[in-house]
């Protein structure tokens, strides 16, 4: 049945990918091959739709960065988390960003770029709730998003706490799962977290796990394939880590000084 479905999922995802907005598109040169990146569709600020429906994000700012500094081609997907990964496994995709937290649990699957942004994962609730930490979660539901760090904090923290998780394919619709009141809180990373609630997401973060699920992200391949495109990012990551660039997009998205 696994194996059915994921051959009906690499079907669906020849005929279904689609660009995002906002000239996600890029022209260069190098080798005159086109790559193509699949991305999440909400995980603001790292990839996000903007008020002039653009696809913006870090992620999409340092990717259009570094193939600009390296002369390459790509054309962005944005098709979800779960559906990135599912592309780049099935050969429909050459690579991944999408704020992808580099595991030991991935690394058997993926090869990963130098890491890009560190980040760990926090537990946020209605900002109105009561709830003050774990404990008060016993008997409750909690949100997670499908394949994240915050699924496998959640996970990792569900029987000694006592809760149930409801997963969600999109972060947006788990903010509105909690804030609905239909769960009592999610798990998230915190960057994109704290960006949401300054946008008015109705949340606020009561606990954070810096050491356990403290994990950076990285510019996933499939392991042992692509390696030219991979040697690209880290050159063209440095390169704009060096030029000032980097410290640029990401000042950009988090009002950073």
């Amino acid at each position: 049945m696994k194996k059915f479905l994921s051959l009906a999922l690499a079907a669906v995802m020849t005929v279904s990918l689609a660009a995002c907005g906002g000239g996600a598109s890029k022209e260069g040169s190098k080798e005159g091959k086109k790559y193509i990146i699949a991305t999440d569709t909400t995980f603001a600020p790292f990839e996000f739709t903007n008020e002039k429906n653009e696809f913006v994000g870090i992620d999409v700012d340092i990717l259009a960065a570094v193939a600009e500094d390296q002369g390459c081609d790509y054309d962005l997907q944005c098709v979800g988390f779960d559906a990135a990964v599912a592309a780049l496994e099935s050969g429909q995709s050459d690579g991944v960003i999408a704020g992808m937290s580099i595991t030991d649990e991935r690394k058997e699957k993926y090869d990963f770029s130098e890491a890009y942004y560190d980040s760990f994962v926090c537990m946020a609730v209605a900002a109105d709730s009561d709830i003050a930490g774990y404990e008060d979660l016993k008997g409750k539901t909690v949100a997670a998003k499908t394949g994240t760090q915050g699924a496998d904090c959640a996970e990792s923290l569900k029987e000694q706490y006592g809760y149930d998780i409801q997963y969600y394919d999109d972060s947006s619709l788990m903010y509105q799962a909690v804030t609905t009141g239909n769960t009592v809180a999610c798990f998230e990373d915190q960057p994109v977290m704290a960006y949401g609630i300054t946008q008015g997401n109705g949340l606020k973060i009561v606990t954070e796990e810096k050491e356990n699920f403290s994990t950076p992200y990285g510019f996933a391949v499939l392991k042992g394939e692509n390696t030219e495109l991979l040697e690209m990012f880290n050159t063209g990551l440095a390169n704009i880590k060096a030029n000032g660039t980097y410290d640029e997009i990401v000042a950009k998205y988090t009002n950073a000084e």
